[in-house]
């Protein structure tokens, strides 16, 4: 594997740098939300799976 110097390695991570592509303001809004829907979503579903383990295990220990 050939070794590079600082200098150039600095070169490279700017070249890479310059390709990035960043996303509009209306990109990060619109998945910004997404993001929080579905963050809601699966907290309403685990909470449900929750509490329904919750109740058979409160009611399986009713029975001993």
């Amino acid at each position: 594997m050939a070794k590079t110097t600082p200098g150039e390695f600095i070169n490279q991570v700017r070249a890479e740098a310059r390709k990035v592509v960043w996303p509009t303001r209306k990109e990060t809004i619109s998945t910004a939300i997404f993001v929080g829907i579905m963050m809601t979503i699966l907290a309403v579903f685990f909470l449900g799976i929750d509490s329904l383990f919750g109740a058979a295990v409160r009611w399986l220990l009713s029975l001993a």
